[in-house]
Order: structure tokens, then C-alpha cells, then sequence
């Protein structure tokens, strides 16, 4: 009898870690080299032609990182940022927080590449954590962190879910947080990503409620490095200015570098939520230890990582879609 109990209990203790942990297992799944046996040229295709592009386009490494990001964030990283809208159904791309995305075409050349050489293997979700990846390596003429692949693609792309979970750059820290431990990543992940601020811009309107209304009495919020407040307002000459853009490291925008936390240290963050990285004392030292070229590229490295493996379909979830802009018929 006692035998019976002890095995139903560790039956259900079972049940309930799996369910907790289905996405920690799914992620297991992932492994370097996924394709050496059935598509050997598939990580150095997504790399030359991804390469190309950023060659002739500077601008590529920052939207194809938070494209990657973006898509993590809803349903797990499974390309489901990737799908066109249909009559019935709007899409991630859709939304405001994915308005501005760019680098949709290097994907599809590359899946294009990848269909002709070996047809039905490769995912475009391993296509985008690979290509946001190399957009960002380019710089360095070599990977600057470890890919695990094997991920498949989801077939249902939302708008509402997309502005459900998108972390917003107005959110402040303790928002922030729980979002990003809704999708199992730390306080310290929070902070090591929030580095990938040292490449691309940002548009106006996204940062100027700090310059000219923080409380609603047409102020500028406090903890903004008043020297650099007053750029910003040449910059930005209202809070509503949605097409004006602005660096978001600035004199440092195009190099992926650790400059974000030194400007971080000085109260030169752009955003809310850059800010807000320096209001919890318990993760200062983290930003401190951010100040070492070192320690950022490998630890920025470890949380993109983290990131990639979100919720992700392995094994015979999901599908390998023929274009990565729609579902298979």
C-alpha cells in the first residue's frame, strides 16, 4: 500500500515538473550544430548572406536583434513574427512595437537559399536567432556567441498577444521584471539585454515623455543627465514627434560595444526603462561589472542564449514552414 502511495506521489510530483518545466525540456532539445548531418551549410548560408546585407546596410544589426527579441517574447521564439496578416487575422507585424522591423527580406533570401539546397529541414525561427546572431557578429568577422538550434516554426501569429507581452521602453523597472520572469529569465538577464541599447535608434516619442512631461506638470525626469536632456530637446522638440530618431548610444550607435553602461552610469540611459535598471541597488554591481568589455560580450552572450531557448518547438511541434512569411498549405 505504502509502495502504491509513494509511487502515485512521485507520478504527480513528476506531472506537475514537467508541466512547469515543459519549456526548460523543450529547450534541452536545442543543440549545437542541430544541422551538421541534415543540412551541413545551413549556419554558414544564413551567415553569408546576412553578412551581405549588413555589409550595404549598417543599420541591420539592431532590427534583426530586437526582431529576434520581439519574437521570443510571444509563443516563444518560433518565427511567428515572421507571418503576414491574413483577411481574417492580424499579425505581430501589425502592432506599433513592430511598426519600424526591418530585415524581413534578408530572412527570406535565406530560407529561399536554404529551400533550394535542402528543402524542408531548416526553420525560420533558427533562421532569425541565427541571423540576429550574425548581424550583430558582423563587426567582429566572427560569431560573438554560441547558437543552439533546433528549434520548428508556430503556426498562429497575434497582434493581441504581441501587445501583451512586448516589454514596452516606458515600462519601469519592477514591470519590466515580472515580464521578464514570465518568460523564465532574471533580473540579471534584464540587465546584461538591456546592452543591446548600444546599437540602433530610437524614435522620439518613445523617450520624450521624460524631456517635457515626466509628472504632468511639463517637467524633465530627474534622473536624466541634465546636459544630455537638453540634446535630446534639440533633438525631439515635442513628446509627441514619432518620425524624428535618435541614437540611442550616442557617438557609439553602430559599434556593439559595452558603452550603453557607461553611458548608464553617467544618467544618459534614453529610455524609462534604461533608467530604471539603476533604481534597484541590489543589481548595481551588475552594471558595474558591465563596465568590462569581457564580462558583457559573455555575459550578454549566456542571456541570448537564455532568450533564444523561450518556449521554443522541437522534436514534431510545430512545423518547418516552406516560407517563413506564411504558414504551410
Amino acid at each position: 500500500m505504502r509502495i502504491k502511495i509513494k509511487l502515485k506521489l512521485l507520478f504527480w510530483v513528476c506531472g506537475v515538473a514537467i508541466t512547469a518545466f515543459l519549456g526548460s525540456c523543450q529547450a534541452d532539445e536545442l543543440k549545437k550544430n542541430f544541422y551538421k548531418k541534415s543540412c551541413p551549410l545551413a549556419e554558414e548560408i544564413v551567415r553569408n548572406i546576412t553578412w551581405k546585407h549588413v555589409a550595404s546596410n549598417s543599420a541591420l544589426p539592431p532590427k534583426l536583434l530586437r526582431m529576434h527579441f520581439h519574437d521570443c517574447f510571444v509563443r516563444g521564439c518560433d518565427a511567428s513574427i515572421l507571418l503576414d496578416p491574413t483577411p481574417n487575422n492580424k499579425v505581430e507585424k501589425d502592432t506599433p512595437p513592430n511598426s519600424s522591423l526591418e530585415g524581413f527580406n534578408v530572412l527570406e533570401e535565406v530560407k529561399t537559399q536554404l529551400e533550394e539546397t535542402c528543402p524542408g529541414v531548416v526553420s525560420c525561427a533558427d533562421i532569425l536567432t541565427l541571423a540576429a546572431r550574425d548581424a550583430v557578429s558582423f563587426q567582429f568577422q566572427r560569431p560573438i556567441w554560441e547558437v543552439r538550434t533546433g528549434r520548428r516554426d508556430g503556426k498562429i501569429s497575434s497582434a493581441t498577444e504581441a501587445l501583451a507581452n512586448i516589454p514596452s521602453p516606458l515600462s519601469n523597472f519592477t514591470t519590466l521584471k515580472q515580464e521578464f520572469a514570465n518568460k523564465g529569465l532574471t533580473a540579471h538577464d534584464l540587465v546584461v539585454l538591456s546592452g543591446a541599447h548600444t546599437i540602433g535608434k530610437s524614435h522620439c516619442n518613445l523617450f520624450a515623455i521624460r524631456l517635457y512631461n515626466f509628472t504632468g506638470k511639463g517637467d524633465v525626469d530627474p534622473s536624466l543627465n541634465s546636459t544630455y536632456a537638453a540634446f535630446l530637446k534639440g533633438k525631439c522638440k515635442s513628446s509627441l514627434d514619432s518620425t524624428t530618431t535618435v541614437e540611442m548610444d550616442p557617438q557609439s550607435s553602430l559599434s556593439f560595444d559595452n558603452h550603453y553602461f557607461l553611458n548608464l552610469k553617467l544618467q544618459q540611459g534614453l529610455f524609462l526603462s534604461d533608467a530604471g535598471l539603476l533604481i534597484d541597488k541590489s543589481l548595481s554591481h551588475i552594471v558595474d561589472k558591465m563596465l568590462v568589455d569581457e564580462n558583457f560580450f559573455r555575459e550578454f552572450g549566456q542571456s541570448m542564449k537564455r532568450m533564444g531557448a523561450i518556449g521554443v518547438l522541437t522534436g514534431s511541434s510545430g512545423d518547418i514552414r516552406k516560407k517563413c512569411n506564411l504558414v504551410n498549405s
